[in-house]
């Protein structure tokens, strides 16, 4: 009996003392790694996680080495924390991104692509600092991009990054 109560007596200090883990989506910390849009944009990243949003954005960069066949992809996003735990948090917000395109043949074909995606976004921790994320919404494609669609990208093809605190 007087072991069940040392015991019992232990556990319960070290459950008051202990506090909530935090992943690394906390407050004031930088995330870098990868990203990709729904539309396929997507590159380099950097995330800043402001505690109850997260801002981030992309750069994309491929060259073939043949004439005019550069393309660039620049893109931002922004989600609010709509609910937290200490390993994930679901965000609504969106992200947007600009695909400079060029085709390798004529100047006249070069495409500036313009996307703006609306959705909600999870990411999971699957370590105190890296967060894969997972992005579902309607992708608006305006400029020389047409079209709308409404998917999610269920396999992952969001992003993945790394966060220093």
């Amino acid at each position: 009996m007087k072991n069940t109560l040392m015991l019992v007596s232990a556990l319960s200090v070290m459950a008051l003392g202990a506090g909530t883990a935090f992943a690394g989506g906390s407050e004031g910390a930088i995330g870098v790694g990868a990203q990709y849009q729904m539309s396929g944009l997507g590159g380099l990243s950097g995330v800043y996680d402001g505690g109850m949003f997260h801002v981030g954005g992309f750069l994309g960069f491929s060259d073939e080495g043949g004439d005019d066949d550069t393309d660039i992809d620049l893109g931002g996003q922004f989600y609010y924390h709509l609910h937290s735990t200490a390993m994930s948090d679901f965000g609504v917000g969106g992200s947007f991104g600009i695909g400079f395109r060029g085709d390798g043949n004529d100047m006249t074909d070069n495409a500036t692509l313009l996307f703006i995606e609306p959705g909600v976004q999870t990411r999971a921790f699957v370590a105190s600092n890296v967060a894969l994320s997972f992005t579902a919404g309607i992708i608006i494609a305006t400029s020389d991009a047409e079209g709308i669609a409404i998917t999610g990208q269920p396999v992952f093809s969001g992003g993945v990054h790394y966060y220093f605190f």
